[in-house]
């Protein structure tokens, strides 16, 4: 006769670190995160994805390396398979749709968007001309690679200044650039491609900043309350970002036709990138055309203390326990 176990907790694995320069921000994530999570539904053990390879530190202070045939790890004489990997993992590998094609083929269900999508939207430019294709406002863009570079003449004949000029690739503000004239165009250029192979050059809307946590749970899209990014640097930069450069204000003090345009953009970015779990969608809403432009797309946002989607988690009147608790609950029961 076989006995039922209904309480028997859930053992997650909290993702976190990476390959990037970005793994400092995934450490602060994921202890927020582990601090959150409910230890009497799930019992959560940390995994750190490290240029030196994958490890769990067990309880005794030693570096156990992650079984990659099946994700399982010994602790204590004893295996522990996963039933879920929480991911916590800004940038490669985490961010890119690696990790998750890893554990689409071992069969482990996982906290974020699917492979296709997390690569996607990795990619700026492909974010903006997807999103454009299923009728999302986006600004006018140029995709340059390095092998094909134009010439700054080249370029301008076919945007408009002022222009915007980033890393195509990852969620990091480094490399970003404002052009407002010609003769900054060049230099602008060569500081992105110090960042990557891939650089966006993208025309300058004027408005409002606006990043809009969004996350389903039975089927139901749901759009957290909106914060403004206002700052004192001409854009959302690296130091704004990181640096406390800027302001957030959550909720956001907005009229209600504001409201409305910037949360069924947010829902229909959602929906027309096929995402999963908890994104965060960044905009532009130019208040004359009372439209709202989509600027990228974060599939592993940041849950630090100070990151902008606890914020408006407590916003809501939720606390970050239940809220990562039905997060891990939809994708279980999605998987």
């Amino acid at each position: 006769m076989s006995h039922q176990f209904p309480y028997m907790k859930k053992k997650v694995a909290l993702v976190t670190g990476g390959l990037s320069s970005e793994a400092q921000i995934s450490y602060k994530s994921a202890q927020t995160v582990m601090s959150a999570l409910d230890k009497n539904k799930y019992d959560v053990y940390l995994i750190d994805i490290h240029p030196t390879g994958w490890w769990y530190e067990n309880i005794v202070g030693e570096e156990v390396a992650v079984d990659r045939a099946d994700f399982s790890i010994m602790e204590g004489g004893l295996k522990i398979n996963f039933d879920i990997a929480l991911m916590c993992i800004h940038g490669t590998p985490g961010e890119d749709g690696k990790m998750q094609g890893y554990f689409d083929l071992i069969g482990m269900p996982y906290t974020s968007c699917d492979t296709a999508t997390s690569a996607l939207t990795f990619n700026k430019r492909y974010t903006v001309a997807v999103a454009g294709f299923g009728g999302v406002a986006v600004a006018k863009s140029l995709h340059l690679i390095s092998s094909t570079q134009l010439t700054p003449d080249q370029i301008l004949s076919q945007v408009t200044l002022p222009l915007f000029v980033k890393p195509n690739n990852g969620g990091s503000s480094l490399g970003i650039s404002k052009v407002n004239n010609a003769a900054e165009l060049a230099p602008a250029l060569e500081k992105a491609f110090k960042e990557d192979t891939q650089v966006l050059v993208e025309e300058f809307i004027s408005g409002r900043e606006f990043t809009i946590g969004v996350f389903k749970s039975k089927g139901v899209t749901t759009v957290l309350p909106i914060t403004e990014i206002k700052t004192e640097n001409e854009f959302f930069d690296f130091a704004a970002k990181y640096e406390g450069k800027s302001e957030e204000i959550t909720p956001a003090k907005i009229t209600e036709t504001m409201f409305k345009d910037l949360s069924e953009a947010a829902k229909q970015v959602y929906a027309t990138l096929n995402c999963r779990g908890v994104v965060r969608i960044d905009f532009i809403y130019d208040e004359k055309a009372q439209k709202a432009f989509l600027l990228e797309v974060n599939t592993v946002p940041g849950q630090s203390e100070a990151s902008i989607i606890p914020q408006q988690v407590r916003a809501m009147g939720w606390n970050l326990t239940d809220f990562y608790a039905s997060i891990i609950e939809d994708s279980l029961a999605s998987n």
